[in-house]
């Protein structure tokens, strides 16, 4: 029984005797060289489905949706209230806190929402040897925190150093 399969280049059928099976030869229309298939591998012919674009594209929409959503949960924080610029520093906030504000304005900076980064900045700088313990945790930690996972570990990286220059 013969081997029958068609040529990869000019569409040809050809037909390779059963010891030709698993080698190499050329096809005798194109002289294209080609894998002749082992006569075991055509047992069972496999039937495909051509592509659905509407679900294709309906996987797209979601993966956006879902994106989106993400980055709106992401963003989403409880914005502090900037106190006036000549009011005193808050003596007693705590290291969560502070870390929440770290993480909002790396993510504000990733984002390239600067004016907010400036002023998240601002209320960073006021917990100097507090914020830089965090930075250094955050500098030397394997993980990112989850709300900065998509940015790129040197940028996050650069970020976080930027910062702690900033407000040493």
């Amino acid at each position: 029984m013969a081997i029958t399969f068609h040529c990869e280049h000019c569409g040809k059928k050809i037909e390779a005797p059963d010891n030709a099976g698993g080698k190499w030869g050329k096809c005798p229309a194109c002289q294209h060289r080609l894998y002749v298939p082992s006569s075991e591998s055509f047992d069972e012919e496999l039937r495909l489905a051509p592509i659905d674009e509407s679900e294709e594209e309906r996987k797209k929409q979601l993966m956006a949706e879902t994106y989106q959503l993400t980055q709106d949960i992401l963003q989403e924080r409880d914005i502090p209230i900037e106190p006036a610029e000549d009011a005193e520093p808050v003596s007693g906030i705590g290291e969560k806190e502070l870390t929440k504000n770290i993480i909002m304005y790396l993510r504000q900076m990733a984002d390239d929402e600067l004016h907010e980064a400036q002023r998240t900045m601002r209320l960073i700088a006021r917990h100097r040897p507090k914020a830089v313990e965090i930075l250094d945790k955050m500098a030397h930690s394997e993980m990112p925190e989850p709300e900065l996972a998509d940015i790129p570990r040197q940028v996050l990286t650069a970020l976080i150093r930027t910062l702690r220059t900033e407000i040493s």
